[in-house]
């Protein structure tokens, strides 16, 4: 028997001990609004009439949302002038970057049932 979304949701939360404003709270970190009914309809069981199956986008935004909660939002360091400098000392010249009308010898590449296996040279 395959787990489904609901039944994932449903071991996430006892396992972390959430209540339902918990989860909707990790939700808004991804920017994913959803009402406390809308949330319920996923923990009920599956013959009740106001059962809901949980889509995979949802499930996506929550545990997107969960690795924020838990690790924090991640920065961006902007590149400050020094770094890009140091990236334009390691280029040759400019004069050696425009194509000189060589093309490079390409490897020796067999490709089988979509797999590509270099042949060396003898």
């Amino acid at each position: 028997m395959a787990l489904t979304n609901n039944d994932i949701i449903k071991k996430l939360r006892v396992a972390l001990s959430y209540k339902d404003t918990d989860i909707i709270a990790i939700l808004k970190l991804v920017d994913y609004d959803i009402s406390k009914t809308e949330l319920s309809a996923f923990f009920r069981a599956e013959d009740h009439e106001k059962y809901m199956e949980l889509q995979d986008q949802i499930l996506r935004n929550f545990l997107n949302g969960l690795v924020i909660h838990k690790r924090g939002k991640m920065e961006r360091k902007p590149k400050s002038d020094a770094d890009q400098r140091a990236v334009e000392k390691t280029l040759p010249p400019k004069e050696f970057r425009k194509p000189l009308g060589v093309k490079p010898k390409k490897p020796n590449v067999t490709q089988i049932g979509g797999i590509r296996f270099k042949v060396k040279d003898k």
